[in-house]
């Protein structure tokens, strides 16, 4: 938001400088994020004064050229100047750019006066046509000025060029009462107070109102005041559309407005005067002279300022007349009702509308504009008779007319100001510090907070309107807090601290040690959206429609839902970055799904992991490997065995249609993880066209059982021995029969099984493939002989041989 500092002044009168104020509003909580300086004409004309032409001759060796002897008041001897302008003469005042002074043309490129020779003849400067200095277009001839100005005025002065320093204010949601000149000035005020200088807020005056005529009435209805709490009016009658005077001009270009005309650029004055929007209607476009402000019926068409037709929702807050909607009530005009260089009559409208509903109608058309900016976020329905009184003197100031109609103000339900209390000792509290009573009455004094009543314990306050932030004691709080300053607070001297048991398995500790892990694998961190399109449930059978938790307020349709599960937004994170040339990619998130039940809502913490592409990073050193179902299985295990998991869990055969193959993974009969190969009809949706490998971690259940106990042994004293078995299988044996059989067989000594090789294909019986498996054995207490190792591998085979037909090859 940009404030300017000589517009700043009109509510308050202060010679502090411009650094001072950027100080004190950023204390204040307003903070001052730059200070531009503004020109009503660039370069501000320096370097250019008013200069007397005391003589006059043609020039020896040019027939246009003459050459002028120029007195510009400095004391100096008068200096000599070559000029082509035909209208040049002894006895004039004129405008010179003197030596050094930087002009600048129609592009706004510099240019720079130089002591020069024009054929022959010393020139000291340049007498300007009006197009040389910016201010105007004509180029016939160089600039008479009046005969009483005295030579050396800066032309700045006569041509009254405006300078301005204007701030940008980055201002937070809640500061609805700062969105205006005076809004920024009560603030301003306040921190000036408690510096200990007294300073009063000057707000315009509009006690010469008063209507001339009542020629021209119109009607209002409102028809709905839970969105039109306060609705206000007046026409005013023989009024000329014509571009502004300059100081209109140059308050709108200051904070970066384009004037329009002079009817326009005064609501939008006003807007940012006093923080109240205004629209002004053409009364001759308004049908029936009636006005009415109600929603219409869904699928109406209607086309606003921008030429553009829209379709309206049955929620939409419309100003009609009697043919139908003239403007979306607090966030854009319509076409055909707005003030043109034919207007005569205006209805000039100030109201109060309902901050949800014009939120809800900006986002759903795409619109953002100063006037729904500021009814979003709520303003002071108590200004907005005063605010049309102004606007409509301001009019009558510069586009003539007469007030032609009593005020319409239709206001059936008063909205009161807000009632709190505070007590002392939790200000003191909150504050850290103690603040005397007559320091925090002063402070709220500053801030319009009224004083009811006073006790002991504390204070009966009343919010002002348009603090529409200030519901709570703790609200008042934080006002007195930042009008009394943070750097105020003095820093103690000694840190209090307390010890308090937390748990080693508490959840935030648990979630850091398996993040560490992922990324010492490879994997990084993301962060998707919460919120999603409602769409995705269609991509699984296992999500239902009726468990979306839809958001009464969406941002867009593709965010107007939040997720069921954590695979599509990590499906879009993974498209988005493939078509970024990025294909190897491992990404973990922890996050939450929601779902809607008929008892509420349901929270769901999970862990997921994405892999896709390569295993490693292309290398001369390594073969390029596709990342597989074997590998991410591995980072599965690690996950368990680092939470102490890993002994507890059993493979559950699951259907999930989102997975071409997958497996569950459960504590007992509780699923904690289901991973697999996502289908490619899912991929397809979010064009990947690699494959893509997916887990989800139910880690809220997983909580429940990470261990908390810290195994260790020593390092054994006596060798293991590796024994190895080719043995001949049916081809639907798995690895994992294998090393059950051998773990019951021998639990004792035998520490590992593992599988090193598989074969199939030629010199092998149909239906068969062959394992190559290692087994370690290993005893504790001594060095083991051949005759147990022997014994125990003969019984390994027999169990092989007998419960699963193998065979040695």
């Amino acid at each position: 938001m940009r404030i300017s500092y000589n517009w700043l002044k009109q509510f308050i009168k202060t010679d502090l400088k411009s650094e001072e104020i950027a100080d004190i509003l950023t204390d204040l909580g307003l903070e001052v994020e730059g200070v531009d300086k503004y020109e009503s004409l660039k370069g501000g004309l320096q370097g250019v004064v008013i200069g007397h032409v005391l003589t006059c001759e043609k020039h020896p060796d040019a027939d246009k050229l003459k050459i002028t002897t120029v007195d510009l008041g400095d004391g100096n001897a008068p200096v000599q100047i070559v000029c082509g302008a035909p209208n040049v003469a002894a006895g004039q005042k004129v405008p010179v750019a003197t030596i050094g002074t930087k002009l600048f043309d129609k592009e706004g490129n510099a240019f720079e006066i130089k002591k020069g020779k024009i054929r022959g003849q010393e020139s000291h400067g340049m007498i300007c046509a009006e197009d040389e200095l910016g201010l105007g277009e004509s180029h016939d001839g160089i600039m008479i000025l009046n005969e009483d100005l005295k030579p050396g005025t800066p032309a700045s002065k006569v041509f009254e060029i405006e300078t301005d320093e204007v701030f940008e204010i980055g201002l937070t949601p809640n500061r609805a009462d700062a969105m205006s000149h005076m809004g920024v000035a009560r603030d301003l005020r306040a921190g000036i107070l408690q510096k200990g200088t007294t300073s009063e807020l000057i707000t315009p005056s509009v006690s010469k109102f008063k209507v001339e005529k009542r020629t021209l009435k119109i009607d209002v209805k409102v028809e709905n005041d839970k969105l039109a709490s306060r609705y206000c009016g007046v026409t005013i009658s023989g009024v000329t559309v014509k571009p502004s005077p300059n100081w209109l001009q140059n308050r709108l270009k200051a904070i970066g407005l384009t004037p329009k005309n002079n009817i326009v650029d005064v609501t939008n004055y006003v807007l940012h005067e006093l923080g109240q929007p205004l629209h002004a209607f053409d009364a001759a476009q308004i049908k029936g002279n009636k006005v009415v402000v109600k929603t219409v019926p869904a699928g109406t068409k209607f086309v606003t300022l921008d030429d553009i037709e829209r379709t309206l929702h049955e929620e939409d807050l419309m100003i009609c007349d009697e043919s139908g909607p003239m403007c979306i009530a607090g966030v854009f005009g319509g076409k055909t009702s707005g003030v043109s260089e034919k207007t005569q009559a205006i209805f000039l409208e100030s109201a109060y509308f309902n901050p949800v509903s014009v939120r809800k109608t900006a986002k759903r058309h795409t619109l953002s504009t100063d006037a729904s900016f500021r009814f979003e976020r709520g303003i002071d329905p108590s200004i907005t008779e005063y605010a049309l009184k102004r606007a409509a003197l301001l009019i009558q100031e510069v586009a003539g007319g007469e007030i032609t109609s009593d005020i319409v103000d239709i206001y059936p339900k008063k909205i009161e100001d807000f009632s709190v209390f505070i007590h002392f000792n939790k200000v003191n509290k909150i504050i850290g510090e103690e603040i005397k009573p007559e320091t925090i009455k002063k402070i709220l004094a500053s801030l319009d907070i009224k004083v009811n009543s006073i006790t002991e314990a504390g204070l009966g306050l009343t919010i002002p309107s348009y603090r529409v932030d200030v519901t709570r004691e703790i609200d008042v709080i934080e006002e007195i807090l930042r009008v009394y300053g943070y750097n105020n607070i003095k820093i103690p001297s000694k840190v209090n601290a307390t010890t308090a048991y937390s748990s080693r398995t508490e959840e935030y500790k648990v979630q850091n040690i398996i993040a560490n892990q992922l990324c010492s694998l490879g994997f990084n961190e993301m962060m998707a959206n919460s919120l999603t399109t409602p769409d995705y449930v269609k991509l699984s059978e296992n999500l239902k429609e009726e468990f979306n938790v839809m958001m009464l307020n969406p941002l867009s349709s593709d965010l107007s839902a939040m997720r069921q599960s954590l695979l599509f937004s990590g499906l879009e994170a993974v498209s988005f970055n493939i078509n970024r040339k990025r294909s190897d990619l491992k990404f973990f998130e922890f996050g939450k799904s929601y779902h809607k039940t008929a008892n509420g809502h349901d929270e769901n913490k999970h862990l997921t992991l994405l892999v896709t592409g390569n295993r490693q990073n292309e290398s001369w050193t390594n073969a390029q490997t596709k990342s597989d179902f074997f590998l991410f299985k591995g980072y599965i295990n690690t996950i368990l065995s680092r939470l102490g998991l890993d002994k507890k869990v059993t493979s559950l055969p699951f259907e999930n249609d989102i997975f071409a193959e997958g497996l569950a993974l459960a504590v007992g009969k509780e699923v904690i993880v289901e991973f697999g190969t996502v289908k490619k009809s899912v991929l397809k949706h979010f064009d990947i066209k690699q494959e893509v490998l997916f887990a989800d971690f139910a880690w809220d259940k997983i909580q429940k059982y990470v261990s908390t106990k810290i195994k260790f042994t020593d390092i054994p004293k006596y060798p293991e021995v590796r024994r190895d078995l080719a043995l001949l299988l049916d081809e639907n044996v798995p690895f994992e029969q294998i090393y059950n059989i051998a773990k019951q067989t021998e639990k004792g000594l035998l520490k590992d099984v593992n599988l090193f090789d598989v074969y199939t294909g030629n010199n092998l019986p149909e239906g068969k493939k062959s394992y190559a498996v290692s087994f370690i054995l290993q005893d504790d207490s001594k060095t083991l002989t051949d005759t147990q190792i022997d014994k125990i591998m003969s019984k390994l085979q027999g169990n092989f041989e007998s419960q699963l037909g193998a065979s040695l090859r």
